[in-house]
């Protein structure tokens, strides 16, 4: 099933499919799809294995905040023979059709992956700008970042991405992990 679902069409379906969400921990944590498991779009080849029996099983489909990491996600597993739907959307459509989403007690939840990149990309090319003023060398960080989000959009990639995914604010908070959710998906 190498195709996408509205949330209108997922919803009904959410007892009978898996959902993989493949945003990171911290997005994960902070709002996700009903019965969603998490395994981040940098760790899918780990968990190809799993996936694979997952949807021997049964339908999977992968989900993220936009639509994007899924629609990645789903080619990786394609290739690999995995079939499996995308969320058009993601989580944000979810959301906006009304549909729930579990959420932290208390807590802040962590921003959207593309916001913080907004956020760095930003704060780089008006660093880059005004230190430009003084050191004219301090342009080429402006063009550098430039330059990487140029090349984000042309291969639908985000090197950004993948760096602040790393951070401990993106990791699972007071979770087990990659190893739990495997564990679950194996049930």
């Amino acid at each position: 099933m190498n195709s996408a679902l509205t949330p209108q069409q997922l919803r009904p379906r959410l007892d009978h499919l898996t959902v993989i969400d493949v945003r990171s921990p911290g997005e994960y944590a902070g709002g996700h799809i009903p019965g969603a498991l998490n395994i981040p779009l940098d760790q899918l080849q780990r968990a190809l294995p799993d996936l694979r029996a997952a949807a021997e099983r049964g339908e999977l489909a992968v989900v993220c905040a936009s639509g994007a990491r899924s629609q990645q996600a789903c080619e990786q597993l394609t290739a690999a023979g995995v079939p499996a739907a995308t969320l058009v959307g993601g989580t944000n459509a979810w959301a906006e059709h009304g549909h729930p989403l579990n959420q932290p007690e208390g807590g802040r939840p962590t921003w959207a992956m593309d916001r913080q990149v907004r956020l760095v990309a930003g704060s780089l090319v008006l660093t880059g700008l005004i230190l430009g003023l003084f050191f004219p060398m301090a342009l080429w960080l402006s063009a550098f970042v430039a330059g990487g989000l140029v090349f984000s959009a042309l291969t639908n990639t985000c090197g950004m991405a993948v760096m602040l995914s790393k951070l401990p604010y993106n990791r699972p908070r007071g979770g087990a992990g990659l190893d739990a959710t495997l564990a679950e998906l194996r049930r």
